[in-house]
């Protein structure tokens, strides 16, 4: 199974870079495309993180996929599911056999949510179908890995099991809520990208800084 992330920014966040460092470890690269990079975008501008595990990307759009990696399944009309916040049914195990694709719009871990989705649905209506992943807002490494469990594991969207807002204690006086859902590990804790909770960490004195 192919996953797709219209990235759409420029350059990378020390955030996205954790993210999808995250990603590939648990895809593989060679499952996971970034695509419609700026127009400009350079080797030297990935991070070098990202390069060296080998992360597959593109400035060119979603549809011209197969003309740069045409190795890969050709996207075909009606095979290509995006997953939207807005659609009408969440994704099942079933969908499987339906999509050889799944696309990220970037929109995933945003606070607050920008209309991603609908950007992506307006370009491509004829090649995107909309799929939810429940009611509430995940990072997009989170979307990901509960897309990967539905889809390869064959595990039902209700079965997964997920916390809401967590709040992350660094110490007696010291903590910060995230505004997502996670999936929850094998010991009950929400799974995070190698490095995040430290980064989470960073960011939260930072923010005390200002403050003071």
């Amino acid at each position: 199974m192919k996953y797709i992330i219209e990235h759409m920014e420029q350059g990378f966040s020390e955030w996205v870079t954790l993210e999808y460092a995250q990603i590939i470890r648990d895809l593989g690269a060679s499952n996971l495309i970034l695509s419609s990079l700026p127009e400009g975008t350079k080797e030297s501008d990935i991070p070098l993180k990202l390069r060296e595990m080998g992360l597959q990307w593109t400035t060119r759009p979603l549809t011209e996929i197969n003309e740069v990696f045409p190795e890969l399944p050709k996207l075909k009309e009606q095979r290509v599911c995006l997953l939207d916040p807005r659609a009408k049914t969440d994704l099942e195990p079933s969908d499987a056999q339906t999509y050889d694709y799944f696309v990220f719009g970037g929109i995933l871990g945003d606070h607050p949510p920008r209309d991603r989705t609908k950007e992506l649905m307006n370009a491509y209506p004829n090649l995107l179908v909309g799929k939810r992943l429940g009611d509430k807002q995940m990072t997009t490494d989170t979307a990901i890995r509960t897309t990967q469990i539905i889809i390869e594991r064959q595990t039902r969207f209700e079965d997964i099991k997920f916390i809401d807002y967590p709040e992350f204690r660094f110490n007696k006086n010291e903590a910060t809520e995230m505004p997502f859902r996670y999936v929850l590990d094998g010991e009950g804790k929400p799974i995070l990208p190698q490095g995040m909770l430290e980064l989470i960490k960073k960011d939260s004195e930072q923010s005390l800084d200002d403050l003071l």
